[in-house]
């Protein structure tokens, strides 16, 4: 494996009781939905004309940069430690059909939106995937933009065991934004404590955007 990424015992981490627990359940899978106020989010969009979703991916990249079990991922029946996260989005293709596309997270969000850019104009030019689950831990993203839901629970399938966020359109009254968000985790990487935080952490930077 590559310096950002190694095996580890899980015996010698926080997620050894974890691992024993939720490794080899048929649905170690766990979703929590929430609602976000995304006011600040649009008006930081408008401002500085940048994607709306790529501002929340970066919003959710750096949520997640601060809770440390997001490190951590079990693939197979191993734990791999990752010094680096990613978010993936889908990418509509000049075909028609859809491409998954890799972003690196960087804390920089001007490196992050020309990544964004970039990546996902190859993605839709080129019809190919761009994949860095090799070198990153990746968060998955699903964005259903075009519909309003109230939540979503992805499919466990045992072998893509990320975490995954979910979204669809946002419900605009008067002078509020709010976007119901699902996330979803598996149980030996994290429990329901850190996804929460994690929550807590994305709208904090959501309302940090000026």
């Amino acid at each position: 494996m590559n310096d950002m990424v190694e095996k580890v015992n899980p015996k010698e981490t926080t997620r050894a009781e974890a691992y024993e627990l939720w490794m080899t359940a048929p649905q170690p899978m766990v979703t929590l939905t929430t609602t976000l106020n995304v006011r600040r989010l649009w008006r930081y969009a408008r401002k500085h004309n940048v994607k709306l979703n790529m501002l929340l991916c970066w919003c959710i990249g750096k949520a997640a940069s601060q809770v440390p079990e997001f490190s951590l991922l079990p693939i197979g029946k191993e734990l791999i430690r990752y010094d680096q996260l990613a978010v993936n989005i889908i990418v509509q293709n000049v075909k028609g059909g859809i491409n998954t596309c890799d972003i690196p997270f960087s804390d920089n969000i001007s490196t992050f939106n020309a990544d964004y850019m970039r990546l996902t104009e190859q993605c839709s030019t080129r019809c190919e995937h761009y994949d860095i689950s090799k070198q990153a831990m990746i968060i998955g993203t699903s964005a259903l933009v075009e519909v309003e839901i109230d939540s979503a629970t992805g499919m466990y399938s045992g072998i893509y065991n990320n975490p995954f966020c979910f979204w669809g359109k946002a419900r605009c009254k008067w002078f509020s934004r709010t976007l119901p968000f699902s996330f979803q985790f598996h149980h030996t990487q994290m429990d329901g404590l850190h996804a929460a935080k994690f929550l807590k952490l994305l709208q904090d930077e959501i309302y940090k955007l000026r």
